[in-house]
């Protein structure tokens, strides 16, 4: 378990825990960057909205970041711009990294059972 919350929280980290540092650390170099760059193409984490459900998703799949995540939220950033043109890929971004943190995480957990 200390695995999944590990690599929730740092992507990444639960890989470093475990000893598999080439994975670990192409995680933890790849997924913030790709976070970052979510950041920089203007894009919004999505707020906390559970009467519009698809909003609370993308919401949920910001939050899968982790640290990350509660960083650029606490400092503010993740404003968006809904007329940047660049918006959209932004938000695709955010989400996509942070969907894939969560893949990552639960391969760590996976490798700490034994199951790979």
């Amino acid at each position: 378990m200390a695995a999944l919350a590990l690599g929730w929280a740092i992507p990444g980290g639960g890989h470093l825990w475990l000893g598999r540092r080439q994975k670990g650390v192409v995680f933890l170099l790849a997924l913030p960057l790709m976070f970052a760059i979510g950041l920089w193409l203007e894009g919004a984490l999505a707020p906390f909205d559970p009467i519009q459900p698809l909003v609370l998703l993308a919401a949920l799949a910001d939050l899968g970041n982790g640290v990350p995540y509660l960083i650029a939220a606490i400092a503010g950033l993740g404003e968006g711009r809904v007329v940047a043109a660049t918006f959209e890929y932004g938000n695709t971004f955010l989400i996509v990294s942070g969907l894939l943190n969560m893949l990552v995480a639960l391969d760590a957990y996976d490798v700490a059972l034994g199951r790979k």
